[in-house]
């Protein structure tokens, strides 16, 4: 709490200290990483100047410290790996767990559980690898407006809230000054978020905000707990599982036409499988023709099932389909029995499928292309299973598109 509430002010951890330029006096500033291996000066926070070293895992510097820069926030200066990390969406909570430091993690932005499971049915297919979500505080309150308690994090009192700060920005209650006051007070942050939908951020941020793809982000991460070795180990994984979708999709005009949608309530909530940012990272590489593309599509767009009819997708994905809320299987029986939805081609033909979790990590992604190429190129790439919730489903050996074990090994360590 700031002093005007009469309540002390929290020491600020030197485990881990905020470097980098503020601009204004806020807290955003550019990235100012080096990109070369050659020593560069830089300034402490007492004003005298130390040598540092640009390496793979960012600026390293004389004493032992190391730095990593991202937009918004710009350079952060570790003075050591964070052992307890705040986290809010699941793409850095699948970071965490992919560079091996998921017990670190303390919270998450909405139901741990719902979000914990989910992890697990992707982790379940990884020999060893595992989230432990129980204990874990819910950071938003589950109420009608979008917030958290400042109040909580000074009680987490985390070393490290690997979170866009822009994000707590955009929610009630939450100022420039109340990010400033955690910083100092408690720990820094480090993220980036609207990367995910190339979203505008607040508009304090727009000046200084720039936008990733989800393995530069997973990059940077990796960076912070200095395992650079895994990142690259998975990305590996990735790239190896990209190239063999690209070399096997069939020829623009026998691709099928997609929509991606939420439903409930008689309602379909559409998103375009085309669109920057992450979020369509597992299913942008396929080329698919987006039934949706001709309209504007926005977060408050709806159709009903006469305007679904009217579009007549060949596939539709369910997003958040992986053991989340939404049952998919009963979605699309629920479909399949009404008058006009059932005259839908997806739904005549039986090709409603769960879909990937938009706010996805590295691990997420690996499943998430698998799933996808199988659901819309069943016969480059195999049947997509019968899904009724739970596990990511069982893909026999010699079906899978990427190299499950390998994966579990990087996460363990074995690189």
């Amino acid at each position: 709490m700031d002093d005007e509430t009469g309540k002390p002010v929290p020491t600020r951890r030197e485990f881990l200290k905020y470097g980098g330029a503020v601009v204004g006096g806020g807290l955003l500033a550019g990235c100012t990483g080096g990109s070369n291996s050659s020593p560069t000066s830089t300034a402490s926070e007492s004003g005298t100047t130390t040598e540092s070293t640009a390496t793979e895992s960012g600026t390293t510097q004389s004493d032992g410290s190391y730095s990593v820069s991202m937009a918004p926030v710009g350079e952060v200066t570790f003075d050591g790996v964070p052992e307890d990390v705040l986290v809010y969406e699941l793409a850095y909570a699948d970071m965490t767990v992919a560079y091996g430091y998921g017990d670190s993690i303390n919270s998450l932005g909405f139901d741990a559980a719902a979000g914990g499971n989910t992890l697990d049915a992707y982790y379940e297919r990884l020999d060893g690898v595992s989230f432990d979500h129980d204990d874990l505080t819910q950071l938003n309150s589950g109420s009608r407006n979008v917030t958290v308690d400042k109040e909580l994090l000074y009680e987490l009192d985390s070393d490290l809230h690997l979170v866009d700060p822009c994000l707590f920005t955009s929610f009630d209650g939450w100022k420039q000054s109340d990010i400033e006051e955690i910083r100092e007070n408690v720990a820094p942050w480090f993220g980036n978020s609207y990367s995910r939908r190339r979203g505008q951020p607040p508009e304090a941020c727009r000046d200084r905000y720039q936008y990733y793809t989800l393995w530069e982000i997973a990059e940077k991460v990796a960076d912070v707990f200095r395992e650079r070795q895994r990142y690259e180990a998975l990305k590996t994984v990735r790239d190896d599982l990209l190239d063999r979708i690209r070399s096997n999709l069939p020829p623009e005009d026998e691709r099928p036409t997609v929509g991606s949608v939420i439903f409930m309530q008689d309602t379909f909530y559409p998103s375009n499988i085309n669109a920057k940012g992450f979020a369509t990272a597992h299913v942008r590489p396929f080329g698919a023709t987006d039934v949706f593309a001709g309209d504007d599509v926005t977060y408050d767009t709806t159709y009903s099932y006469e305007q679904m009819l009217e579009f007549d997708p060949d596939v539709l994905l369910h997003r958040y389909g992986i053991d989340s809320y939404y049952d998919v299987s009963q979605i699309a029986e629920t479909l399949a029995d009404h008058p006009v939805a059932s005259q839908i081609t997806a739904v005549e033909n039986g090709r409603v499928y769960p879909s990937g979790h938009p706010v996805q990590g590295p691990i997420m992604n690996l499943f998430q292309l698998e799933m996808t190429a199988k659901q819309l190129y069943p016969e480059q790439f195999g049947e997509w299973p019968d899904y009724e919730g739970g596990a990511y489903p069982k893909i026999p050996e010699e079906e899978r598109l990427f190299d499950r074990q390998r994966v579990a090994d990087v996460v363990a360590g074995n690189v």
